[in-house]
């Protein structure tokens, strides 16, 4: 299985705030994602430079095929960003863990997320999206899609429709099968119409978390929520947090526990569970499999600051799946 990703080219600016009082301040919803101008990124960066700050380069996708990449899959990425600092340090760390790039660079300021990190591991993002919002229909090829198998992608492209609808319709006509990230509850919300209607007719896989489910659906229940979205699908899944999650395939529906740890940072927890999933789809494990996989692999990324696992922790995760 060769996995193709297209999303936002973000350099992730890592801080982990006292209280969220930070939050207020800075008027953003705590746990939400808001879009953010230059001006409104500046003033977060002023009211956060006394912080420990890790930079990485981060957006949904691509740390999504960041894991993959460190799992053995060949995984490529799509995007855009710039030629300043922030995109040359995006290209070298992808290239560095082994993820193929087809990034546009342009002369441009690179997108940048703050994720500004509560006390109880809950993260906020204010996104600046610069160049990378900048991707559009005509900078897609079907040369760079042609060697892969799965098109992933992450919901916040909706925002851009005419460039995720002219992706999604060159991977079906290359035969690949299509998969998205809900990624934020708001960004559902916003384009609810848009999302259901790219569901129903070309998307294959469905990842979302409860809150997600429910603003696609408008049902409460997430059982009840994960069928609704399986009709349409060939595999739905549905992470409920510290309850785990539920993933269903034609009639089968599984609920598999989440592996207990303690919470650091849940910065990047659904892009690695999508990652642990796609590796089982991989290997062809079963649905309980493939969810006990991202389970593995949301777990350790949750236990510490950031969006990257050192040596040692792949080396524990790699002994882990070999037992499925």
């Amino acid at each position: 299985m060769k996995i193709l990703g297209m999303g936002n080219a973000l350099v992730d600016v890592l801080a982990k705030l006292d209280a969220d009082d930070t939050l207020t301040a800075l008027d953003l919803a705590k746990g939400s994602m808001q879009l953010i101008d230059v001006e409104r990124r500046n003033h977060i960066f002023s009211r956060i430079q006394h912080l420990p700050q890790e930079m990485t380069a981060g957006g949904c996708a691509s740390n999504t095929l960041a894991a993959l990449a460190k799992l053995g899959l060949h995984v490529g990425f799509v995007g855009k960003a710039g030629n300043d600092a922030y995109g040359k340090f995006y290209l070298q760390d992808l290239d560095t863990i082994g993820v193929h790039t087809h990034i546009i660079q342009e002369q441009a300021a690179s997108g940048t997320a703050m994720v500004l990190i509560s006390p109880g591991g809950e993260r906020t993002f204010g996104t600046y999206l610069g160049v990378s919002a900048e991707l559009s229909a005509a900078d897609l090829s079907e040369d760079v899609f042609r060697p892969y198998s799965y098109f992933y992608i992450e919901g916040y492209l909706v925002q851009n429709p005419e460039l995720i609808t002219s992706a999604i319709k060159m991977a079906k006509r290359l035969g690949m099968k299509v998969v998205i990230d809900a990624a934020s509850y708001n960004v559902v919300e916003a384009n609810k119409d848009f999302f259901q209607q790219m569901i129903d007719e070309y998307v294959d896989i469905v990842f979302a978390n409860e809150e997600e489910a429910k603003a696609l659906t408008g049902l409460e229940n997430p059982q009840d929520a994960i069928r609704r979205i399986a009709e349409k699908t060939e595999i739905a899944v549905v992470k409920i947090g510290a309850k785990g999650a539920l993933a269903m395939r034609g009639d089968e529906l599984v609920n598999v526990p989440a592996i207990q740890t303690t919470v650091v940072d849940t910065t990047a927890a659904g892009d690695y569970y999508a990652a642990g999933f796609i590796y089982g789809l991989s290997k062809n494990l079963s649905l309980t499999q493939c969810a006990q996989s991202g389970a593995l692999l949301a777990a350790h990324i949750i236990a510490v600051v950031g969006t990257r696992l050192n040596d040692y922790s792949w080396q524990q995760i790699k002994q882990e799946l070999l037992k499925y």
